[in-house]
């Protein structure tokens, strides 16, 4: 068939599906964004080309479609319909877990039942999301070599340095963790338990690839990681997230993604999870991880006669010994910034953020270049970690072909090798931290951000060095694009300010031929269905303490018009507890604060009130911003207590600030006011979510309708009818 025939065929079984739907009303938005979807997927050349001289088709197109559309079904029914007829796959990826869970529970299955061909689909979780059997059973003292496995059961230090309680209490949490895995009673994956456990207490069990030995692994066959591997295996449309796509590149675990066709959902999200994926850190004061390691790769190394072991205490002393001198380096050169930051916000060049007690105070690296006396001693560390991973690489493939030759002794041989694999992703993020920070930016090019951290931790002090790329549109270039043939990327909040110059410059597919943009409407009358009221403060929303005040006492009076659901968002914590502590006796009990309660309960308690005709007021900081779906009366009114900038010491946005101020540019136009734009765009969402709600949006930040940036903001809102007035 020709790219034109798949096209038309896909858009025949989009129309079906419409067709063939109770009740289900077809838009014509929705059918635009099919036809946007049908035409990249049948345009773009997937697999090895015919003529390697000749360059593949790329098809990439950018969807904003308003809420309301039902993306969902217009980019499912077009994209499985040529995968089909196409013999290849639909990967599926998404920001949030909620969207992952509608798709797999609700929106495939109902699309399953309505297709004419039948295809299978499966959610792909990072592997570290599954537990490994082996690492549980020698944690919880019922597996071979379990008299040393206590050194793992605390991430950070020796298990000796916890008091016996703590290490009893923790061998007693994984022993019911394997009860329940061997009586069937849990599945292995993490999110399944019923109180899903802190991440420390979760990574020393986790089926982690640096531990696992895959085939040769005594318990393979009872692995929940590799079964569920085995439902991607044969699945023509696969459900990920962002951060997994990202951090799977060249891993072979998610479709090729030069044969299959990719769909980016909440594709917002993707800029931002493209700078946490490549952004490194090291710990420069806990470091007995660093004994523990050599002396198994040692003993480890001499039992399956690796020669190269001999240079491992060499590397191990070197690298302990590095780390500390790098630690005291950077107190001696930024010990008084990181014990006393000064307060007030640090957006400026080395400023540290402002005191916080459960934040790690933080001084950044200006420009990128470090001082001279932390060049010599990071190369060392490098050359260090370099020759320690080199080493612990030949026990590694030393132990695999034991495991080949061997196959009685898998179970002793896999115990070992998960030994060596708990502790080497900390030497791998020692030598990637080390290469980042060395990296010298030539006169021009963009530097990489570049700074220190200390917290307490208990008893320990404990300094890190952190490091980034600061351009997420470069990083995505370089290792996402370029094996991408086909995809769609879409979400609510594409466009800032009015145009999709921001997403696409943030997305790295600013000047790429291959991709086309599309904006379709929300078929919601925003005029009519609901109101933007612009409730002015006399105080400047920069002087924080009177415009909170002030913003507090008109927010209290119109919280009591409240009769149904309404949602306030904060943009500080702060701003949060003071709104909490100014509330009447009469209106306490109707309000219902995110930080004292977990999600799933705090919404369940909030439908039950508004279901028996109460009032019911969520508090929510940014996250309930987005993603909060609350139809009717739910959610009749959204109060934005302050433009939803981000907080200004955030040390990446920092380094980009300073570096387009280098070059002339203006961060605050070019970055801040997009970003802020598609946020409040978000925030406001939350207010109409079908053709039959009404609802208010009450914003106090007087610079949405006094100044010229605020102006732009207004631009990328729904057009609400606007009604301006004195917060009073």
């Amino acid at each position: 068939m020709s790219s034109t025939e798949w096209a038309h065929a896909a858009l025949q079984s989009f129309d079906a599906v419409v067709q063939s739907t109770e009740g289900f009303r077809g838009r014509a938005g929705q059918r635009s964004m099919a036809e946007q979807v049908a035409q990249a997927f049948s345009t773009a050349e997937l697999g090895k080309p015919e003529d390697e001289d000749t360059q593949p088709v790329r098809a990439i197109a950018v969807i904003q479609a308003g809420t309301g559309v039902g993306k969902s079904l217009a980019y499912c029914a077009p994209a499985i319909a040529l995968a089909l007829a196409r013999g290849t796959r639909v990967l599926i990826s998404t920001a949030t877990v909620a969207l992952q869970e509608q798709l797999v529970n609700k929106d495939l299955p109902a699309l399953a039942a309505q297709l004419p061909q039948p295809f299978k689909f499966a959610l792909a979780k990072g592997r570290g999301r599954y537990v490994c059997k082996l690492k549980l059973e020698r944690l919880a003292g019922t597996g071979e070599a379990h008299g040393e496995a206590d050194d793992d059961l605390f991430p950070e230090e020796a298990a000796a340095a916890r008091p016996q309680h703590e290490t009893e209490a923790r061998i007693q949490f994984y022993s019911g963790m394997a009860r329940a895995l061997a009586h069937g009673a849990w599945d292995g994956d993490r999110d399944t338990l019923d109180t899903p456990p802190e991440p420390e207490v979760w990574s020393p069990v986790a089926a982690e690839g640096a531990s696992c030995t895959g085939k040769h692994c005594p318990v393979f066959s009872q692995c929940t990681y590799y079964d569920k591997r085995k439902e991607l295996v044969g699945a023509q449309v696969i459900v990920a997230n962002h951060d997994l796509l990202l951090s799977s590149l060249g891993a072979r675990m998610l479709p090729e993604l030069d044969n299959c066709l990719l769909v980016l959902d909440e594709a917002h999200h993707l800029p931002a999870t493209a700078l946490d994926q490549f952004a490194c850190s090291m710990d420069l004061s806990r470091l007995t991880w660093i004994d523990r390691l050599a002396s198994r790769g040692l003993r480890i190394g001499q039992l399956v006669e690796v020669g190269d072991v001999a240079d491992i205490p060499r590397h191990a002393s070197a690298l302990r010994q590095g780390l500390q001198d790098l630690a005291r380096l950077v107190m001696d050169l930024y010990g008084e910034a990181l014990r006393h930051p000064p307060r007030g916000w640090g957006s400026g060049a080395g400023r540290t953020r402002v005191p916080d007690a459960r934040m790690p105070s933080r001084v950044r690296v200006p420009g990128g270049v470090l001082p001279e006396a932390l060049v010599e001693p990071l190369g060392q560390l490098a050359h260090h970690a370099a020759g320690f991973l080199e080493c612990l690489r030949a026990i590694s493939k030393a132990l695999r072909a034991e495991m080949r030759d061997k196959p009685d002794e898998a179970r002793r041989l896999s115990a070992l090798y998960a030994q060596i694999g708990m502790l080497a992703p900390r030497l791998e993020a020692v030598h990637a931290t080390a290469q980042l920070l060395l990296q010298d930016a030539p006169e021009g090019a963009v530097p990489a951000a570049k700074w220190f951290t200390l917290e307490v931790d208990g008893d320990f002090i404990v300094v890190k060095a952190h490091a980034s790329p600061i351009l997420p549109g470069a990083t995505l270039r370089q290792h996402l694009w370029g094996a991408v043939r086909g995809a769609v990327l879409t979400s609510a909040t594409l466009t800032s300010c009015g145009n999709f110059d921001f997403f696409m410059r943030e997305s790295g597919l600013y000047g790429d031929d291959a991709a086309t943009t599309l904006e379709v409407p929300s078929p919601f009358d925003y005029a009519a269905q609901g109101t933007l009221i612009a409730a002015e403060t006399h105080a400047d929303p920069k002087n924080a303490q009177a415009f909170t005040a002030e913003m507090v006492d008109a927010l209290m009076g119109d919280l009591a018009q409240v009769a149904y659901g309404a949602l306030v968002l904060f943009t500080s914590r702060e701003q949060l507890r003071q709104a909490v502590d100014a509330l009447p006796t009469a209106m306490r009990p109707l309000v219902l604060v995110q930080t004292a309660l977990p999600r799933t309960q705090l919404l369940a308690r909030h439908r039950e009130r508004v279901a028996a005709g109460q009032p019911s007021i969520i508090f929510g900081m940014q996250s309930f911003g987005e993603g909060l779906d609350l139809p009717g009366r739910l959610c009749e009114s959204v109060f934005i207590t302050k433009l939803p900038f981000a907080p200004p010491d955030d040390p990446v946005g920092e380094a980009r600030a300073e570096w387009l101020r280098a070059v002339g540019r203006d961060p605050f136009s070019e970055l801040v006011v997009p970003a802020t734009a598609i946020r409040l765009a978000q925030w406001a969402g939350r207010a109409i979510r079908t053709e039959e709600d009404q609802a208010h949006v009450y914003c106090y930040d007087r610079r949405l309708t006094r100044t010229h940036y605020g102006q732009r903001l207004l631009k990328g809102l729904p057009p609400f009818t606007l009604v301006q007035r004195s917060a009073a």
